[in-house]
């Protein structure tokens, strides 16, 4: 039977929950944890400075910015804060992953993924998607950043949790997969103090997959 390509792009969650049987829970303990772990992490002089001088920039032109100059000028650099690239695994961008799940294939290149691998992305362990402006309504960011989560999470063979953020202006939504049932969190605002949330969630993130690799 030839399968039914799809992909990322245009999967929202109504699709995903009805074809793959995916349950949205409002609350998850792998999503708790992240969130509740994430507060142990401190900010230093120099990161604190760092993401100042970012937030001051995002607030005076994430209204106009389109998705690469947001991606350029603001998460990039914020991501780099805590360095995703080491011998064991690397951060990616638009880089093609797809898996076959049922009868579907779904497919694309996420903004940014982390996985094993030095010069391709092997197994990603995290999936990245953005959107430019809160008023936007082209699109699920959520819907396909949950996608990238569900074939990241079958290369995987299912046996770990995928983690996910999802940007839209500037809000951030932390989202975990772990089987069929997901979870995203209330939007975090790049914006106010909340950022150094955001920021101490990335370097739990970072804790996370140091014991993926090593196990």
């Amino acid at each position: 039977m030839e399968l039914i390509k799809r992909t990322f792009k245009s999967c929202n969650r109504l699709f995903l929950e009805k074809t793959f049987d995916l349950v949205e829970l409002e609350e998850i303990n792998v999503l708790s944890e992240w969130i509740e772990k994430s507060n142990n992490y401190d900010i230093d002089e120099y990161e604190k400075r760092t993401v100042n001088h970012l937030q001051a920039i995002l607030k005076y032109r994430v209204d106009d910015w389109n998705e690469i100059e947001l991606t350029e000028h603001f998460i990039g650099p914020l991501f780099s804060i805590i360095n995703f690239n080491t011998k064991k695994y690397g951060m990616f961008s638009e880089r093609l992953i797809k898996a076959n799940i049922g009868e579907y294939e779904l497919s694309g290149e996420p903004d940014a993924i982390i996985a094993s691998g030095r010069r391709e992305p092997e197994i990603p362990y995290f999936c990245f998607y953005e959107y430019k402006k809160e008023e936007e309504t082209k699109g699920d960011a959520k819907g396909q950043c949950l996608a990238a989560m569900m074939v990241a999470q079958e290369l995987n063979n299912n046996n770990i949790p995928i983690y996910g953020i999802a940007v839209k202006g500037k809000d951030w939504y932390f989202m975990v997969l772990k089987g069929k049932e997901y979870a995203i969190s209330t939007p975090y605002k790049a914006v106010d103090e909340e950022l150094f949330e955001i920021v101490k969630f990335l370097k739990h993130l970072k804790t996370i997959i140091e014991e993926y690799v090593k196990s």
